[in-house]
């Protein structure tokens, strides 16, 4: 009974030893929720807009993007297989954001293009955070609130004080 613990003591260390070194769990710790945090912010914003996609679907963008490029980098993969993932993550995140796009066919008008455009820059958000490149994905989801908060009152305004077109 007792090699059959210490085997089994042995099986859960080895497959859980990314867990056990303080390091390394330190560094997924700080870098999913960085992704998670900013993930949110975006989605908040969405989400009082009452667009399509709001927090919980910008929080899980950003989070799926940062471990898909953690996992890999974590696990000492290549540059170029490292490339080949994050170019996988752009193609489903396409595919995702596609479904957030509709043509209304009455007026002609596309609709969901700022929703499927927040979901792709909130995975390069995740993108950046998950390989410890916090900075750059903080500065970008800021850029990215101004875009989504700031600039859409001034489009407001500048179709506002626009004649009408008859």
């Amino acid at each position: 009974m007792s090699r059959f613990v210490d085997g089994v003591l042995a099986t859960v260390q080895a497959e859980f030893s990314d867990l056990l070194d303080p390091e390394p769990l330190t560094r997924v710790v700080l870098r999913l929720s960085v992704a998670l945090l900013l993930g949110a912010a975006i989605g908040w914003e969405r989400e009082r807009r009452e667009a399509d996609a709001g927090l919980r679907t910008h929080m899980l963008v950003c989070m799926g993007a940062a471990l898909f490029v953690l996992v890999p980098a974590e696990a000492g993969l290549s540059q170029e297989g490292l490339s080949r993932v994050m170019q996988g993550i752009v193609s489903g995140i396409g595919f995702l954001g596609a479904g957030a796009v509709l043509k209304s066919s009455a007026e002609g008008r596309i609709h969901g293009l700022t929703t499927a455009a927040s979901v792709w820059a909130t995975a390069a958000i995740g993108m950046a955070a998950g390989l410890g490149r916090e900075a750059t994905a903080v500065l970008a989801t800021v850029f990215v609130l101004v875009v989504l908060a700031a600039l859409r009152r001034l489009s407001r305004n500048i179709q506002g004080s626009a004649p009408d077109r008859a």
